[in-house]
């Protein structure tokens, strides 16, 4: 009885203790390397405001801007976007391997994972891909990262890539134990967070973004991911059917993360901003 007692004690300290720890976040900025654009604002914004992890895809046209930048930067914390895609219409890239089963006809990623009405038998599940194919292209992405960046520290997928199905979730999975950068928040207890409803304006945008700060609870660790880049003539050039508004979309994402307001909230409620490295010491 005397030993329930102090199991039920202990286990109610350790409560409260785990609740008396405030929320911690992980902002995360996707797609360097996509654009100079996209490259400045990562940048920026972690900087300047609450980024403490980017994500960089290696085929992608900026790539070597992005290993530079990042050189300059070396506090951010990095993680490499695995992709399959090349999504925009005005811009393309390739895989940095030889594997015939991912490139379309032109020698290009497919625009999308996931059949798209808007990309009619334009997506890579709609053709004869292979698992080899995959890997081999993981693996030079990966391979390439480290060399150019060696602080990689995690893997993250484009576009869904890494979760086509349940054979490349588990070879993403072995990929990331054996290049030694297998930190998945989802084995954290990580809860994923987003805007509290749809947004179009960097007005909105901030007000969805300060509705879900406030949501957050003591104890928990939350990771939330968006888009930085700035509305420049470059990024109006920068689109898909479906996704024509990316200039004025992503400047609304660097607006509300350098946000004066919005950092004098999270510090205000105590929220801890941390990135990948972090969840890897626990």
């Amino acid at each position: 009885m005397r030993y329930s007692l102090l199991m039920i004690a202990f286990a109610c300290s350790s409560m409260m203790l785990h609740a008396q720890h405030p929320p911690r976040l992980i902002v995360r900025g996707d797609d360097m390397g996509f654009s100079h654009s996209g490259n400045a604002a990562a940048i920026k914004t972690y900087k300047e405001g609450i980024v403490r992890s980017v994500e960089v895809l290696v085929p992608s046209p900026w790539f070597p801007e992005a290993v530079a930048l990042l050189k300059e930067n070396p506090g951010v914390d990095v993680g490499i976007h695995l992709t399959l895609t090349s999504e925009w219409d005005n811009v393309k890239w390739r895989p940095v391997s030889d594997c015939p089963s991912l490139k379309d006809a032109d020698g290009y990623f497919y625009p999308m994972i996931w059949p798209n009405k808007n990309y009619p038998n334009r997506a890579l599940l709609q053709h004869k891909w292979t698992l080899e194919d995959v890997e081999k292209e993981f693996r030079a992405q990966i391979e390439l990262a480290i060399k150019k960046i060696p602080r990689i520290s995690h893997v993250s997928g484009h576009m869904g890539c890494t979760h086509m199905n349940e054979d490349v979730t588990a070879l993403t999975k072995k990929l990331a134990k054996e290049y030694k950068i297998d930190i998945d928040p989802s084995e954290k207890a990580v809860k994923g967070v987003s805007y509290k409803w749809q947004s179009k304006t960097a007005a909105e945008k901030k007000k969805a973004f300060i509705a879900m700060l406030q949501t957050l609870e003591p104890g928990n660790t939350y990771l939330f991911v968006d888009h930085p880049a700035f509305d420049t003539p470059e990024m109006r050039a920068i689109h898909h059917i479906g996704y024509e508004d990316v200039a004025t979309d992503r400047q609304g994402v660097v607006d509300i993360w350098t946000d004066a307001e919005i950092i004098a909230l999270i510090k205000k409620k105590k929220i801890q901003l941390i990135s990948y490295k972090d969840l890897a010491t626990e």
